[in-house]
């Protein structure tokens, strides 16, 4: 156990992150924070997944990666019931 550890700044916006993500939780739905690059949205999401002890893994994506690990990926993420983070998704 780390014990208490610093958080985030808490602004308007990540405020309302935090909380349409806990309702997404809530409702057993997930959340894709969305925006440009450089506003926080893997910090905000790895800062509520402390804040809730839920382990947060963060994956950076590339051309590189096939079906076959993101598949390996979901399947450790399902098993463990931790939170994926993937950057750079899109590329």
């Amino acid at each position: 156990w780390v014990g208490n550890t610093g958080r985030l700044v808490i602004t308007p916006l990540t405020d309302r992150c935090y909380i349409t993500l806990t309702m997404a939780l809530k409702l057993y739905l997930g959340g894709a924070p969305a925006g440009p690059a450089g506003t926080g949205k893997t910090e905000t999401t790895k800062d509520l997944a402390r804040a809730l002890a839920i382990p947060c893994y963060v994956f950076n994506c590339s051309d590189q990666m096939n079906f076959q690990s993101i598949a390996d990926i979901f399947r450790g993420l399902a098993q463990t019931g931790a939170w994926g983070c993937f950057d750079e998704f899109n590329r």
